[in-house]
Parts: C-alpha cells; sequence; structure tokens
C-alpha cells in the first residue's frame, strides 16, 4: 500500500482513478481548493498549500488540467513540492508532438518540464474520452445539423485509463513515457456522429466539415490515434449504451 496524492482527482479522469486506487487498497488524498473528506486543500496556480500537500506522498498522480500557460505554471509548482516523492505521474494526451495545437504545446512544455526535474516520473499518453466527444456533439443541441469535422479519433473510456493508471502506481518509474493507451476503434468523427445520433435519438443529418490548416490536417491523418494494439476494449458505441 503507497500514500498517493492525486490532483484534478473530482474531474473526469480523477473520479475512477481514485476510486480504482482505493480499491487497490491504497491511501489516497486529492489535492482540492475547495475543502471535503479526504482532500487537502491547495492552489496549484498560485503554489499555495501545495508542498504541505505534497508532504508525506510516495506517488503524485498529476491529473489537474487547465487552459494554456496556466498548465504550465501548474507543473512547475508541484514540481517545485514533490522534490521528495518516488514517483510522479503525469497524464498528457496522445498526439500531441505531431499536432500543432496550442493547449497541446503547453501541455508538451508540462511533460518536458517533468522530464527535466530530477523526480522519478511516467509520463502517460492518452486518447481523447468518451465523454469528450460526448460533449462535442451535445454542445451542439441547438444546431440543425449535426457537424462532424473530417478527422480520425479512437477514443477510450476514463474507467480504463484509471485502470492503466493503477497499474503504473503499482510499478516503478520508467522515467519517460509509459505506452500510449487508446480505445479499441480507430473511426472517422462522422461514424461517432452517425453513433451518437443514433443512441440520442436524433433525426438531425450528419454534415461533414473540413477545416483548412495544419491542426485538422494531423488529426485527419491519424495523429491522435495510436500504433499498435489498442489497451482500451469499451468502444464508444457501448460508452453511448
Amino acid at each position: 500500500m503507497s500514500s498517493l496524492l492525486v490532483t484534478g482527482g473530482t474531474g473526469t479522469l480523477g473520479r475512477p482513478t481514485v476510486t480504482r486506487l482505493v480499491a487497490d487498497g491504497h491511501e489516497v488524498r486529492v489535492l482540492s481548493r475547495k475543502p471535503g473528506p479526504d482532500r487537502v486543500v491547495a492552489d496549484l496556480t498560485t503554489g499555495a498549500g501545495v508542498a504541505a500537500a505534497v508532504e508525506g506522498s510516495d506517488v503524485v498522480v498529476h491529473l489537474a488540467t487547465s487552459q494554456g500557460r496556466r498548465d504550465v505554471e501548474q507543473i512547475r509548482n508541484l514540481l517545485d513540492a514533490a522534490k521528495g516523492v518516488q514517483h510522479l505521474i503525469f497524464v498528457s494526451i496522445a498526439g500531441i508532438d505531431r499536432i500543432p495545437l496550442a493547449y497541446y504545446r503547453y501541455k508538451l512544455e508540462s511533460e518536458r518540464l517533468v522530464a527535466a526535474s530530477g523526480v522519478p516520473y511516467t509520463v502517460l499518453r492518452a486518447t481523447q474520452f468518451h465523454n469528450l466527444v460526448d460533449r462535442v456533439f451535445s454542445a451542439q443541441r441547438f444546431s440543425p445539423v449535426l457537424l462532424a469535422p473530417t478527422i480520425t479519433l479512437q477514443p477510450i473510456s476514463v474507467d480504463e485509463v484509471a485502470v492503466r493508471l493503477a497499474e503504473l502506481v503499482a510499478a516503478p518509474p520508467v522515467d519517460g513515457h509509459a505506452a500510449d493507451i487508446a480505445g479499441p476503434e480507430r473511426l472517422p468523427a462522422r461514424e461517432l456522429a452517425r453513433q451518437w445520433k443514433q443512441a440520442r435519438p436524433s433525426r438531425r443529418p450528419v454534415l461533414p466539415v473540413r477545416v483548412p490548416g495544419k491542426t485538422f490536417r494531423a488529426f485527419a491523418a491519424g495523429a491522435a490515434t495510436v500504433d499498435g494494439p489498442a489497451y482500451g476494449r469499451i468502444t464508444f458505441a457501448e460508452y453511448l449504451r
């Protein structure tokens, strides 16, 4: 059993990860700006309380995420406080070194900071979550058509990412990247939209949208997918059910 600190433990990935780690017998605390059961109050952006939150932890699982430069500020503050930690696990995104998206550039910078920190670490990159794809289509509820960019995705269940994180917690740090993980299917966004429409159900037609620019060309070329055997087994259709 290890003493674990999970940042972002109340988020989409954090909740199933904390549940899994507790079920595995670990002592788990969640870093949060708001007090609550099994939480330690700290602010990753300002650094206030982070050192006290990390103190006594064998492993830190960093799942908190923000937008842009704030992501980098948060990992810097966490790394400053984590010098005595035995293992830092950092969740990142598959394809961020191949897709010229601004948010991905900051995430890649965060990866580099982790690698240069001297803290024993493992970086796990995962593809987009089923939940995210679902939200993209759900956000179009007032549109007369269901827009689907002409890109290819390989979404994965957050529950399966949580399982992989638990495996990494039980393993020694690799001081590098663990194998990227992805869901079982590579599908065009229009097919994901069709499955989403069938599950809801919705009568709106799916409208493929071709967007110019390097970012969407990278997505269309499969840069957000993972080569090799898929880790996940739950399909998007199964998630929707």
